[in-house]
């Protein structure tokens, strides 16, 4: 038995059409190329949306935590505000100021006439609580008419000394 075409068929055939029974390559190829091309477009995309949380990881703890924060709820709830936000958030360097704090801390520290953190060593160990320790006691005294009373110096927390203008 001889393969026959169909009348209506013309001579010569495309490439792309495969005879009954083999492979279809072009099929094949293409469905290759589409494999590829999604996963490269996801990678394409992931690393986009990433992009802030990385520019932010060289700055401040806090600042690339709350950077993370809102790259995660723009993935998840879909609304883009939250990826702008944390892309201006990690260009935007803020400075040091847990340094400068720290330096003010020791100096008013050592105005007050207490050591260095003797504060927080007093509040632990259960001498004052952490809000006294942390609070200053305002001592108000009474000006030399004895009329108007006025706040006149700040003392230390837990320190039972009165200050007098």
């Amino acid at each position: 038995m001889t393969k026959s075409l169909n009348p209506a068929a013309s001579d010569h055939l495309p490439a792309f059409i495969t005879a009954p029974g083999e492979t279809d390559v072009l099929m094949v190829v293409t469905a290759i190329f589409l494999t590829v091309a999604v996963v490269m477009f996801g990678i394409l995309f992931l690393r986009l949306h990433t992009l802030p949380e990385r520019m932010a990881h060289r700055s401040h703890k806090l600042q690339f935590e709350i950077v993370a924060v809102l790259g995660l709820l723009a993935l998840f709830t879909h609304m883009h505000i939250f990826w702008v936000a944390g892309l201006l958030l990690a260009l935007i360097d803020f400075p040091d100021l847990s340094g400068w704090l720290g330096r003010i801390a020791t100096s008013v520290e050592k105005i007050a006439g207490t050591e260095p953190g003797e504060a927080e060593a007093r509040a632990e160990a259960g001498e004052v609580s952490k809000a006294e320790a942390a609070e200053p006691t305002i001592v108000i005294t009474q000006d030399n008419a004895g009329a108007t009373p006025h706040p006149s110096k700040v003392a230390p927390a837990g320190r039972k000394e009165l200050f007098h203008a």
